[in-house]
């Protein structure tokens, strides 16, 4: 089931960034990683005010973090959340499925240089074509004021989600 579940998130990033050419930087320097797609996923979720379908990804330091319970996570954890809309399975109309790719969202801990927004630095990009979000570096403030609310998380919202 794990290696199913993995699967699937690594199929749709690739199909969400596949034919992408040169990537793209946020205004506050976190450029458009493409090494997201080998990572584990950490589970999925919905977003019922944007109905989007969402898979959250970690890579090793993260999941390492996730596995033993580590907060804050260390330093080089980072997480991956791909969106998509939903739309009904045309064979299946009580199964929703992704439809359009929406955004990658990034994650990064890095305690020093992201200190004011603990220590986490967050990139959006959006669409197929990768636009980064936000006018300017602000645009941090954004995000960061969303996870003040799991501080005691490390400001991370997603928990592993279980498996037998």
């Amino acid at each position: 089931m794990k290696q199913m579940f993995a699967a699937l998130a690594l199929t749709l990033a690739g199909a969400a960034v596949s034919g992408a050419g040169e990537l793209p930087v946020a205004p506050n320097g976190i450029a458009c990683l493409t090494d997201y797609r080998a990572w584990e996923a950490v589970a999925p979720s919905w977003r019922d005010d944007r109905g989007q379908i969402r898979v959250i990804l970690g890579n090793p330091t993260a999941m390492k973090a996730l596995r033993s319970g580590t907060r804050p996570f260390p330093d080089g954890s980072t997480f991956a959340k791909l969106a998509w809309s939903a739309k009904k399975h045309p064979k299946f109309p009580l199964a929703t499925v992704p439809d359009a790719f929406a955004q990658v969202e990034f994650m990064v801990k890095d305690g020093e240089k992201f200190k004011p927004t603990g220590g986490w630095g967050f990139a959006r990009f959006v669409g197929q074509e990768l636009k980064p979000y936000g006018k300017d570096a602000s645009f941090v403030q954004e995000c960061f004021g969303c996870h003040t609310p799991v501080k005691d998380n490390d400001f991370v919202f997603t928990h592993l989600a279980t498996i037998p």
